[in-house]
């Protein structure tokens, strides 16, 4: 019996995405707290590394620069790009690093997190392929602040929208002075806690950074 094979497509949409992704996880890793300056829009990986209970799973894939399990991915999108600004709109501006440096103070805000413990890697890249690169990071690692712990990306709501309820996030990590106009949520720190310890101790993480020939 002949088997039947897909042939391999390089400019394949899953392909050309997994190109990038691989092409993040490649670079240099950097504490997220003493960043080069540099332009361009692009993807990012955050990773923690250390002893807060609910993260432990993370921060032993990611201790001894193992750095193998984001804690978060997210992108930098140019005002041009949403607006249809065309390719290269990203290239003028600093928009990837001030994305960076607004978690940075985030972390920084946060009454039980130190930026000392946070590292990332950054990857400057053609505005086109920002989304795709970062849903298939986001698919292949479940980072948890982009699922259980959410709201971490949020940025401060308009004057007169704190009708919202607070992020699990800031919940779980206080200390944003915006959050606090929030709606109260109806669990605890400790219910959200619990629940990012359950995640990370039962999820299976990728045994490899290898987005090509694989089936994610």
């Amino acid at each position: 019996m002949t088997a039947d094979i897909i042939p391999f497509n390089p400019l394949d949409r899953k392909n050309l995405g997994a190109s990038v992704a691989e092409a993040l996880l490649s670079q240099a890793v950097h504490p997220l707290g003493a960043l080069p300056d540099f332009n361009g829009a692009g993807i990012y990986a955050l990773y923690y590394t250390g002893n807060l209970q609910p993260y432990a799973e993370l921060a032993k894939r990611n201790k001894d620069n193992k750095f193998a399990a984001p804690i978060y991915v997210g992108k930098a999108i140019p005002e041009g790009a949403r607006k249809g600004g065309g390719v290269g709109a990203g290239n003028n501006g600093k928009h990837l690093m001030k994305r960076l440096k607004e978690h940075a103070k985030s972390i920084n805000q946060a009454e039980n997190l130190d930026i000392a413990d946070f590292y990332c890697r950054f990857l400057v890249v053609e505005d086109i392929w920002i989304p795709l690169g970062e849903s298939l990071l986001i698919a292949r690692y479940a980072p948890v602040w982009n699922s259980i712990g959410e709201g971490f990306g949020s940025h401060t709501p308009g004057k007169g929208r704190f009708e919202g309820m607070k992020p699990r996030w800031d919940t779980l990590h206080p200390g944003r002075p915006w959050a606090v106009k929030c709606k109260e949520r109806p669990e605890t720190a400790e219910d959200v806690a619990r629940d990012v310890e359950n995640h990370l101790r039962t999820m299976v993480f990728p045994a490899s950074d290898r987005f090509i020939g694989t089936d994610t």
